[in-house]
């Protein structure tokens, strides 16, 4: 899968993401100050926050100073699940608000996931130690608090990044779901292609066995639930969440797939379907199926990358994947271009830091 660059959506990227290179953090930032233990020890410089997790929280700044050189990361709650402990190679699902902590007892919120209706979906592996420390081994359910002191204006304008606003940086993170090595949709499987179509066993946690026919493909897009879910139906422009295994028809030649994918083997994959940053067989043959299914789909070659496909290194041809249908969130629209040219990213390909995966199938 070729991961191209995506703007997010939130300002926790603003903040999360561009410090996420260790060679963009400065030195006094990388060792922040983490308690992790009983609640009574939470950092008493961090504002105070309270409110049930998966609602909005209430944040308190009164007699609190913005931290001026460090950064401060605690765990404001604990969620109860034991067996949902977040790992350092998951994708989590979170909740996230923002607030611009300018001086004592003055902040002002500036994001919230809640009011927006679109958590975001964050690859831990692609965070550094001084973030992923505040979630990793944390259960589902978890509420993590960030505070982020002034960002250096030479720094970002070095990093390729828009000028700071004034003051420190605060992030409320909730955990909502985690996505680990190796998670696939329930059930069982009730089909298995066939009849003109590969067959397909996937006995378990593993890469699945695709047996392609020896005939012809067909001319038009194919798909066969082989799992059919039972949740929602994906929608255009939401973030899936997804296990897959893509090969070409021709040679039966595995070229990208999740499960083998170099130090992340398991590691679920996310990408907005319906927005045209996949393949239009992904785009066409995904949105509108259920949550939970493990799908089938024969992509033809006009719905891949085209005839021209190995000139730029793309798997040509007819294209087979199964895919398993994790998740689907819903994302935030993109914001509106104003012209001031002073915001946060503008969706470009190359905006660097602030980005998420999504996904692009390509030849090995």
């Amino acid at each position: 899968m070729r991961l191209r660059a995506a703007a997010l959506a939130v300002p926790f990227l603003a903040v999360l993401f561009a410090v996420s290179s260790c060679s963009s953090i400065p030195e006094d930032w990388r060792t922040p100050a983490f308690l992790q233990s009983e609640e009574d020890d939470y950092d008493s410089r961090l504002p105070e926050v309270s409110g049930e997790v998966g609602e909005e929280p209430k944040v308190d700044f009164s007699d609190k100073a913005p931290p001026q050189d460090e950064q401060i990361t605690d765990v404001v709650e604990q969620g109860a699940g034991e067996n949902e402990l977040v790992r350092s190679t998951d994708i989590i699902q979170a909740e996230v608000v923002e607030y611009q902590w300018t001086a004592e007892g003055k902040a002002e919120k500036t994001q919230s996931t809640y009011e927006s209706g679109a958590p975001i979906l964050l690859n831990l592996s692609q965070l550094g130690e001084e973030l992923t420390e505040g979630l990793v081994n944390q259960p589902v359910g978890s509420r993590v608090i960030y505070a982020f002191p002034p960002q250096d204006p030479a720094e970002a304008q070095a990093m390729g990044q828009p000028s700071p606003a004034p003051g420190a940086s605060v992030s409320v993170l909730d955990i909502k779901e985690r996505y680990g090595e190796g998670q696939v949709v329930p059930g069982e499987q009730t089909a298995h292609g066939g009849d003109g179509l590969p067959t397909v066993h996937q006995p378990g946690h593993e890469l699945p066995d695709i047996e392609i026919p020896d005939s012809d493909p067909p001319a038009d897009l194919e798909t066969q639930a082989l799992i059919e879910g039972d949740g929602p139906e994906v929608e255009e422009g939401q973030q899936l969440v997804v296990q897959y295994t893509g090969m070409r028809w021709d040679d039966s030649t595995v070229f990208d797939s999740t499960w083998n994918r170099e130090g992340a083997e398991g590691v679920p994959s996310t990408f907005i379907i319906g927005a045209g940053q996949v393949i239009e067989g992904w785009d066409k043959g995904l949105v509108g199926q259920k949550v939970g299914s493990r799908m089938l789909l024969v992509i033809p070659e006009d719905m891949a990358y085209g005839e021209n496909a190995e000139e730029s290194g793309s798997p040509a041809g007819t294209l087979v994947f199964v895919v398993d249908i994790l998740d689907a969130v819903d994302s935030a629209p993109p914001p509106e271009e104003d012209g001031g040219g002073d915001g946060g990213g503008d969706g470009g390909g190359d905006s660097g830091g602030d980005s998420e995966e999504t996904a692009e199938p390509e030849s090995e």
